[in-house]
């Protein structure tokens, strides 16, 4: 086959920006699979070392943090947890939202859809103190129900699947009407069907978001069995090697290849329907 110069450059110009998106990983990775002692007098490395049970070891089990109660596997769960929650919630809500929006044409929908969508202008720094306080009197602090709730409210997811839903011909609606189904029925076996990818890519987008969170946790949670991974750092210190405090910088580095893991998997999951969700436009 031969190639053309704009074909090559182009190929040259993306093998380059993986490689620029890979090598910091690889790095990071080869770096947290050697001891403390070899990454500070030599550096970061490129290939793996000898430490890596070690150091993933303690960064799953060992015992950290002021009361040394919590282990980075917890957190790892709460904030699973917090990210599936918002995830899940966040996309149920704005499906049905859109769906009343577009399909239940109320006189006040549209000034309700502006509403929702100013909302945006207000992000969650801004209005972190009147939350906390309306959920520090709900006796929600230190709990699930607390992390997840406040941050469930999406103008963004709602805002696609209000364009989603108005691509979809008039048609299906009195078909589905003459076949007896009725709002929730053509909901769920109508619109729910042919909204699988704007799903998929909606649920991506408010699982990172989720599983990014540290403001509204640090807030949150005054006991360290709710601490998230994004506040999970801060229990890695130092260890004494011969009398002298080393920085934990393997096992950082195992921290933070750990903390990607979840992310990365969800998205490898949902790609199919990720990229579907992005760039189908035929319904």
């Amino acid at each position: 086959m031969k190639f053309k110069p704009l074909e090559i450059l182009t190929h040259v110009i993306l093998i380059l920006g993986v490689l620029l998106m890979v090598l910091p990983i690889w790095f990071s990775f080869a770096t947290s699979t050697h001891d403390n002692v070899s990454i500070m007098t030599e550096g970061m490395k490129f290939f793996l070392g000898e430490s890596f049970t070690y150091n993933y070891n303690e960064v799953l089990n060992e015992k950290g943090g002021w009361s040394e109660e919590v282990t980075a596997a917890r957190m790892f769960v709460n904030s699973f947890i917090m990210a599936l929650g918002i995830a899940t919630l966040k996309v149920v809500i704005s499906a049905m939202s859109a769906y009343a929006l577009v399909y239940f044409r109320f006189k006040l929908a549209v000034p309700i859809f502006w509403l929702i969508f100013i909302t945006l202008l207000v992000p969650l720094e801004v209005r972190i103190f009147p939350s906390y306080k309306i959920v520090s009197d709900l006796g929600l602090t230190n709990t699930y129900t607390g992390l997840i709730l406040p941050l469930v409210a999406s103008a963004t997811a709602t805002f696609f699947f209000r364009q989603f839903y108005k691509t979809i011909p008039d048609e299906l609606l009195e078909s589905a009407k003459l076949d007896g189904a009725n709002s929730w029925r053509f909901f769920i076996d109508f619109l729910l069907p042919l909204s699988k990818t704007m799903l998929a890519a909606m649920f991506i987008f408010m699982f990172v978001y989720g599983y990014s969170q540290y403001l509204w946790p640090l807030i949150m949670t005054t006991d360290e069995k709710y601490w998230t991974v994004v506040m999970g750092m801060k229990i890695i210190f130092t260890e004494n090697y011969e009398g002298v405090a080393l920085p934990r910088t393997g096992e950082r580095f195992a921290y933070i290849i750990l903390s990607m893991l979840p992310p990365v998997l969800v998205v490898v999951i949902l790609q199919r329907w990720f990229i579907k969700g992005l760039i189908q436009t035929e319904k």
